[in-house]
Formats: structure tokens, sequence, C-alpha cells
């Protein structure tokens, strides 16, 4: 569909003159703030967002200076448990299929219990792969999958950062009694 001539506005630049052509009037601009923004920020000043980890950490920060608030923090992966102590997880496929780094696996088998068909036999999630988008804990039918507020997390080889059922769980376990930041 044609966009009709009444709706196109030409618009011409006025030339520029011979100061402006140089561009040295906007180039001393530039360099003048980022001059400014060198003393305002040096030595943590009010415009400094570089922050001292692991002496200064953001669980201890106020919000408003970068601290962690847990409504909208996304951090690495648990497996929820539940009432019984088992993994929440039904194997329904949705995370894995919704995933758009597709860095979770699972392999599921019957499960030995009367309240549900499947289990997960094998639930693997690549963190380095992950971005972090929250849709494997938003398309969960159980809420079997969560992201915790917890981000320091190290691996010596690519490997121990696959974390797996055991390893999920496990963060499950450290982070459940915590209180949301």
């Amino acid at each position: 569909m044609a966009i009709p001539a009444n709706q196109i506005t030409n618009v011409n630049p006025s030339p520029l003159n011979r100061l402006e052509s140089a561009y040295l009037p906007e180039i001393f601009k530039g360099f003048g703030t980022t001059m400014r923004h060198f003393f305002t920020s040096f030595g943590q000043g009010p415009t400094s967002r570089t922050m001292q980890y692991p002496e200064e950490r953001r669980e201890n920060l106020p919000v408003e200076e970068g601290g962690i608030n847990a409504s909208n923090f996304r951090g690495v992966h648990r497996l929820n448990r539940d009432e019984d102590g088992r993994v929440r997880c039904v194997a329904c496929m949705m995370c894995p299929t919704i995933c758009p780094a597709r860095c979770i696996h699972i392999e599921a088998a019957e499960a030995p219990w009367d309240d549900r068909e499947k289990y997960p036999k094998k639930f693997e999630i690549d963190e380095l792969r992950c971005i972090f988008c929250g849709m494997c804990e938003e398309a969960c039918p159980v809420d079997a999958i969560e992201l915790t507020t917890e981000y320091d997390i190290v691996g010596l080889s690519r490997q121990e950062m696959v974390f797996d059922k055991e390893k999920l769980l496990h963060i499950h376990d450290l982070t459940i009694g915590k209180k949301p930041m």
C-alpha cells in the first residue's frame, strides 16, 4: 500500500556553516561532558555505577543504588520440591519448549507415584547459555522451576555450569529459608 502524496513531508536541513562542518564545537561539547562525568564520578561520586564486588554486594545496597529488588531480579535457577519432598516437576516439557536459549534439557520417565504420570529422570540447565529471561518460570504450570536472587555462582569448567536435577534441588534447599530481599 503506497503512502499518499499529501502525507509526505520533505525535510530540507539547513546547510552547515564553516565552523559546524569542521565539527569542532561538537567535539568540545562531547569532551566537556566526558570530563564533567569523569570528575563527578571519580572516587565513587553520585553518578558512579561501579561497585567494589565482592566487598560490596548488591543485596546490601538500597534498590535506588543498584540493590536487588526480589520482585524483578532473576538469578540462578532452582527446582522446587512438593510437600512430600519430591521434585515438583511433571516433565510437561513446557520450559525447554519456550526457552529462547535452548539451555534446558529434560528426559522424562514414568513416575513411580500415583499423583502424576511423568517426572524428570534427567533435568539439566546450562547456566552459561541461559539468558535469565524468566520464560521457563512463567511457562511452568506447577511452579517447579524458579529463578532465585542468588547471582554469584562459580564453576571452574563448562561442565560444572551445567546444573543437573540434584544441584538444582540443592539450590532449593539452600534458598528456601531465605527471605526475599
